[in-house]
Parts: C-alpha cells; sequence; structure tokens
C-alpha cells in the first residue's frame, strides 16, 4: 500500500492504496467520491471523465498514484460554491439532456472541457468532441442542446430530432 496525494475539487486529500488501482476506485472508494461513474472499466464509455490538471481523462484508464500530485476536478467540483448547479449542470437540467443519469457526469466534465477549449463551439463541434462518451438514453440531441446553451448560445433553432 501507498499512501497518494493530490488535490481534489480544489482540497488536499490522501488515502492508502494499491500501486495497480485505477483513479476511478481512487475517486469513488476512497474518498467516497461517488459522482464518477464507471460503466465499462474499458475506456468505451466515457462515464469516469474528471479533469487532471485541466485536461479531461477517463479515470478508469489512469493509476491513482500517477496523478500523484496533480490537480483533479470530478462531477462534486462543477458545482458552484454555494451547492447550486454550475452553469453546464445547470443547462443539462434545462434542456432535459440527461435521462437515467449515468453518463451525465462525464459528459458535464467533457462538455467543460470542450467549452475551456472552444467557448462557442458549433453543433457539430459538440458532437465531435462528446464522440468518447456513450448515452444509451437520450439520443445526444439534448445533450447537444445543453452544452450549446451553457456556452450562452441561442439553442430556439435547434431542430429536434
Amino acid at each position: 500500500m501507498t499512501k497518494v496525494s493530490m488535490t481534489v475539487n480544489g482540497r488536499a486529500v490522501s488515502a492508502e492504496t494499491e500501486g495497480r488501482t485505477l483513479l476511478s476506485a481512487y475517486l469513488r472508494e476512497g474518498l467516497r467520491l461517488t459522482g464518477t461513474h464507471v460503466g465499462c472499466d474499458t475506456s468505451q464509455c466515457g462515464a469516469c471523465v474528471v479533469h487532471v490538471d485541466g485536461k479531461p481523462v477517463k479515470s478508469c484508464t489512469v493509476f491513482a498514484q500517477d496523478v500523484a500530485g496533480a490537480d483533479v476536478r470530478t462531477i462534486e467540483g462543477m458545482a458552484n460554491a454555494d451547492g447550486s448547479l454550475g452553469v453546464i449542470q445547470q443547462a443539462f437540467q434545462d434542456h432535459h439532456g440527461l435521462q437515467c443519469g449515468f453518463c451525465t457526469p462525464g459528459m458535464v466534465m467533457s462538455a467543460a472541457a470542450l467549452l475551456a477549449e472552444n467557448p462557442k463551439p458549433s453543433e457539430q463541434d459538440v458532437r465531435h468532441y462528446l464522440d468518447g462518451n456513450i448515452c444509451r438514453c437520450t439520443g445526444y440531441h439534448n445533450i447537444v442542446k445543453a452544452v450549446m446553451a451553457a456556452s450562452g448560445q441561442d439553442v430556439s433553432a435547434l431542430a429536434a430530432e
């Protein structure tokens, strides 16, 4: 067992872990941050996306010890300081970008990374960027709409699917 320390959602944390512990398990089991979902363990679904030093990472593909000392942000860190929903989270709620909610944490984290890179993405930009995130419920239209709304764009002209 090794003590792994990092900053998670702005707070210094440490937990004892085995060398083979994935970041997703470290967050969920070691730190009890269960908002990061694990849907496949094979890097296919994107439900486990978190930010490591500002970059989106599928946390089921990286060992916790490999990001020791990093700044990690999870879905729990996306809320406003008062606990209310952040802009992207609110857009997902307002534009019905979720149903079962399983993929939502990864979608929100990927959307945040996209908007940090491209503050006013086109519909195609959003669809391309979210390509590594699988949703089994919504058919993506409302997810795309939510991301574009979070960027401050008028989404009323997006055709319904």
